[in-house]
């Protein structure tokens, strides 16, 4: 019973939200620093910066510049609200602390490697399926050899949505059911999977993006699991294909 399983890569393979939220509290504690004496709150902050860097994403994709300017758009937005004066220093500071989020080492989940090699064991055919910039997905791919596990089944797509997804599946040909995907993102991971008709498996973190935590509104056609942990998706699928060969 040879499935197709795709799999996301960021904070599914490797981690990211966490340098993420590393730099996120270092801009916290600079805005405040700045901001705090005209009344403005770490909380606050940190609320109009989420709500900049979703509104970009929605607009632009997942661009690499597109976080560094929402450091910057904040602190524009909090500058003219108090009458502070912009200095092209402090944006420019702010610019090279967000940037400097992707030049982090790249690291692997726990159990990466041996759920990878256990799939492909059990005979099923393993795809990468990435939203980002190309140049910045393909070199975490290439420090992670993880092109032995997929070959040249790697899809990098700057919008990572239902109409991407379904791109990549009509050019595949890809069987409805007999195709996962697996991912930490409610948003670009399984809701475009429901929609599509595949099946999804939602690798659930504890720190997440307020971005990919959205409502699921589109009902499965077929298996829809939440898992905690990469080494539970091979027992995972496992246990759905024994249940669709029993009889009744």
């Amino acid at each position: 019973m040879k499935q197709n399983i795709l799999f996301d890569l960021d904070d599914t393979l490797i981690y990211c939200n966490r340098y993420f939220h590393e730099v996120l509290n270092r801009f916290g504690e600079i805005m405040l620093e700045w901001f705090g004496p005209f009344g403005a709150t770490r909380e606050g902050i940190m609320e109009k910066h989420t709500e900049i860097d979703i509104a970009g994403v929605n607009v632009l994709g997942f661009q690499s510049e597109h976080f560094p300017q929402s450091f910057v758009d904040t602190y524009r937005y909090y500058s003219r609200l108090y009458g502070r004066k912009i200095s092209s220093e402090e944006e420019r500071w702010l610019w090279e602390l967000g940037i400097g989020v992707y030049d982090h080492e790249v690291e692997p989940y726990p159990h990466m490697e041996e759920t990878l090699r256990q799939l492909i064991a059990e005979g099923h055919r393993l795809h990468l399926y990435t939203g980002g910039e190309p140049a910045i997905q393909r070199r975490k791919i290439e420090r992670m050899n993880l092109e032995r596990f997929f070959e040249d089944r790697i899809y990098v797509r700057q919008h990572k949505n239902t109409e991407a997804l379904r791109s990549i599946l009509k050019h595949g040909r890809f069987d409805p059911e007999h195709t996962w995907m697996i991912g930490n993102s409610l948003r670009t991971d399984v809701m475009p999977a429901l929609e599509c008709g595949i099946h999804s498996i939602y690798l659930k973190q504890e720190e997440e993006w307020a971005y990919n935590v959205i409502p699921i509104e589109t009902a499965p056609k077929g298996a829809f699991i939440t898992l905690t942990a990469l080494n539970e998706v091979p027992p995972a699928i496992h246990h759905y294909l024994m249940q669709m060969k029993e009889p009744g």
